[in-house]
């Protein structure tokens, strides 16, 4: 199977360079500054589950891609969309599929309007990673992982294909009957990490030891959960207790990527996280008080705060 993998940045560098390492057929749609730097360094992975340094894997930019292939794996940061959209579309021919690993769900509409819905996977990954100052992949946790599936939830022959060549890769991989679900899980629980290590500018073990820290995210949670039922999406106990669990531990170091975005002063995507999950939220409610996702609304405040100040320092 020929894979697009667009952008060899944390996510789609990480996965995409495991696929190559195992002997997969990709090729990586990047921007020419990146073109240069794998040229130049490789694609270099520093990872627990095994460090790879891969040289000058195959790449091609975005005007000298003329042939569709066979999936295109996106990676892109969500307020990138657009632009990644234009970039892979002579990527995308009669019997292309399109998996995308963006958080939340709002890219679903934006790929379903320009290449039809047939086209597009359900798909969610997990994985801790950056790129650091040399343009290293850097993977801070021992999870890695792809789920895929149709949004109809059958296992399509089409989607057993798809299995077929992420599986055995480095990493995890699952054909879901229920990816949206399984998206919606991820959501909750990112919208959760994001919203209050963004808040409070701390780890979550800093947050978890501070007075009122735990309820403060416990609360969050339960918002964010609360949206997620009303969308239909209800997260199973189980999987709620092992969010609430991990976003209370007094001795993590975990923060979300967003906190780390901020810390870099860059670019986050606090509409595509938080704001359309409260959007989201929001349309069920019979009115729009103070006390309806309370918590929500002061992360989201704060997100926009920070991007009002962003685009003044970047002009």
């Amino acid at each position: 199977m020929k894979i697009l993998v667009v952008g060899a940045g944390a996510v789609g560098g990480y996965f995409g360079g495991r696929l190559l390492q195992a002997g997969r057929d990709v090729t990586f749609l990047v921007r020419p500054k990146r073109a240069s730097e794998l040229r130049q360094n490789g694609l270099v992975i520093k990872s627990p589950s095994g460090d790879a340094t891969l040289p000058n894997p195959p790449t091609v930019l975005a005007d000298k891609l003329d042939h569709p292939f066979e999936l295109v794996l996106l990676s892109c940061k969500a307020y990138d969309l657009e632009n990644a959209i234009e970039s892979f579309r002579p990527a995308v021919g009669d019997k292309t599929m399109i998996l995308p690993l963006l958080n939340g769900m709002r890219h679903l509409d934006a790929l379903d309007n320009r290449f039809g819905a047939e086209k597009v996977l359900g798909g969610r990954c997990v994985i801790s990673a950056t790129l650091n100052e040399q343009r290293e992949i850097v993977h801070f946790l021992p999870g890695h992982s792809i789920a895929l599936g149709e949004r109809s939830g059958e296992i399509s022959e089409r989607v057993k294909s798809v299995y077929s060549a992420l599986a055995e890769a480095g990493f995890d991989t699952l054909a879901s009957d229920r990816i949206l679900s399984v998206m919606w899980e991820k959501w909750v629980m990112l919208a959760s990490l994001a919203g209050c290590t963004t808040l409070m500018r701390a780890s979550i073990g800093e947050i978890a030891s501070a007075p009122g820290g735990s309820d403060f995210v416990l609360g969050l949670i339960e918002e964010c959960c609360h949206i997620a039922d009303l969308e239909g999406h209800p997260i199973a106990m189980p999987t709620m207790e092992s969010t609430r669990a991990r976003l209370t531990k007094h001795d993590s170091t975990l923060t979300a990527s967003m906190f780390r975005d901020m810390e870099q002063h860059s670019r986050i995507e606090a509409d595509h996280v938080i704001g359309d999950l409260l959007q989201r939220g929001e349309k069920h409610s019979v009115s729009h008080d103070s006390d309806s996702y309370a918590r929500l609304r002061i992360v989201y405040a704060n997100l926009k705060a920070y991007e009002n100040r962003f685009l003044k320092t970047a002009k």
